[in-house]
């Protein structure tokens, strides 16, 4: 391995991903017609060539820290049960992660959980903008191109959600919790799901294992918040998800706690469709300033979040 795909520092004006790499996004179902629309972020752990390892052993991109382990099987199996297309993105976490804004600190960790990325150390404004331009934008964008039509297929009546799995110990700390439901500034999804979820016997827990929050946050906020739509970001932890038999079992339970409150959310939530959205068709986290958060919002830094 030569010095520049160890540290992943590029020594020439090549782009980063060449042509017969990895698209940085995947759709499935398409043509879905459910009032839902599903994105898991943190699906992969592909890591462009240029980059090599990024100074990491083979058996890291088998952690959290690479990728969210089984959220992507977890979000194929929603998708099929709630009829819903799903995007999801096929690059490690550890590239960039496209559920922080650009000028987050951990956009790029140099440090996740307690493990040192060699090939995120010291990178010059050209190679972060690199990953921005042609991992988390193009990602980005396509969420944004199929919500649009999904909107617009639907009459402005879609329900925003993000698959995530976490870690049960994280530097050293055991999580109990089996799901995690969070929000920001939204919380209508997570109050008509969270109680019938608890009612099948779910340990459970609001904006836990982590809060969503304007500052780290982009996904939900970028997409969902900034059209008023209704949305949730689901945490279930990773070892309730090592088979694909558990994947399965809850997947059913999350689906039929999500179909079973969408018709109330829906009646409830403002009418987003023909709303302004032109600020929101550039996925570069500086697109005009970011709200600020209401006073019952979660907030708080997570850092390297797994």
């Amino acid at each position: 391995m030569n010095q520049t795909a160890q540290s992943g520092v590029a020594t020439d004006g090549n782009r980063l991903l060449g042509p017969e790499e990895t698209p940085p996004f995947r759709v499935e179902r398409a043509g879905a017609r459910g009032p839902f629309l599903l994105v898991c972020e943190h699906a992969g752990r592909v890591v462009p060539r240029r980059l090599g390892t990024l100074g990491l052993a083979p058996h890291h991109f088998e952690r959290h820290i690479a990728y969210d382990l089984g959220a992507l099987e977890l979000a194929r199996a929603l998708a099929a049960r709630l009829d819903a297309p799903l995007v999801w993105q096929p690059y490690s976490r550890l590239v960039c992660d496209c559920n922080r804004r650009p000028e987050a600190a951990s956009f790029i960790s140099e440090l996740s959980e307690d493990t040192p990325i060699p090939g995120n150390r010291g990178l010059s404004p050209e190679e972060r903008r690199r990953r921005i331009e042609e991992v988390f934008r193009p990602f980005h964008d396509r969420v944004r191109e199929l919500l649009e039509r999904q909107l617009s297929a639907r009459e402005g009546r879609l329900v925003f959600v993000t698959v995530h799995s976490f870690t049960p110990v994280f530097l050293g700390e055991r999580r109990e919790m089996e799901v995690g439901l969070l929000f920001n500034r939204h919380p209508q999804v997570a109050r008509r799901v969270g109680p019938l979820l608890e009612a099948r016997g779910v340990r459970l827990a609001y904006n836990a294992p982590y809060a969503m929050s304007d500052e780290e946050d982009f996904t939900v906020p970028f997409h969902a918040e900034r059209r008023g739509l209704p949305s949730l970001e689901i945490e279930v932890r990773q070892d309730l998800l090592a088979r694909q038999g558990d994947i399965e079992r809850w997947a059913g339970v999350l689906a039929e706690a999500l179909a079973a409150a969408v018709p109330a959310v829906l009646a409830s939530a403002p009418h987003p469709h023909g709303r302004d959205i032109r600020q929101a068709r550039s996925a570069d986290g500086a697109a005009g300033p970011s709200p600020s958060p209401p006073a019952d919002s979660a907030s708080g830094r997570r850092g390297a979040r797994s």
